[in-house]
């Protein structure tokens, strides 16, 4: 029999937060899986399985509904970034590729536009070394994966369109 080339699957949710003018990026602790410095977006597994495995939602087995992905992108925006934010929009979701241990993974992470409420009282958690708030160009160059520039480029853009709808109704 031939070795199995089948891409395992593993799905997230994520945020993509701003406060007035300024965006959330956060600088990752290095870690066995992710050795160097990463600023990212703050985004996460949907559900864990006993020993920190991917639940059935992350591995695919059981399909994410909009309520969980929500809620994890909720709490990964506190837990990574140590802020409680509100979902404004889903801005889409990104697909790629990983390759772990356990073989190729394509990975789908949803992401949303969230808006800063409070700092979190907690703060960050351990996979996180530090936030910035940083002006989108700023935020932009900071970030280490084109994607996820990517959706802090769709995040400006929804935030204008926004402005602009919301505007246009007061008028």
């Amino acid at each position: 029999m031939g070795k199995n080339t089948q891409s395992l699957r593993q799905f997230s949710s994520g945020g993509v937060v701003y406060r007035g003018s300024k965006w959330l990026v956060a600088r990752n602790n290095p870690s066995e899986l992710y050795p160097n410095e990463i600023w990212r977006l703050q985004k996460g597994w949907i559900d864990d399985a006993p020993g920190d495995a991917p639940g059935p939602m992350t591995s695919g087995k059981v399909k994410a509904d909009e309520e969980s992905l929500q809620k994890v992108a909720i709490r990964e925006v506190r837990e990574e970034g140590g802020v409680i934010a509100k979902i404004i929009k889903k801005i889409g979701t990104s697909k790629y590729f990983m390759n772990l241990k356990e073989g190729r993974v394509m990975k789908f992470v949803t992401f949303y536009l969230m808006e800063y409420q409070k700092d979190a009282p907690e703060g960050f958690g351990f996979e996180t070394a530090e936030t910035l708030w940083l002006p989108f160009d700023e935020a932009y160059k900071k970030l280490t994966f084109s994607n996820e520039k990517e959706f802090l480029k769709k995040a400006q853009e929804l935030c204008y369109s926004l402005e602009r709808s919301r505007k246009a109704s007061v008028a």
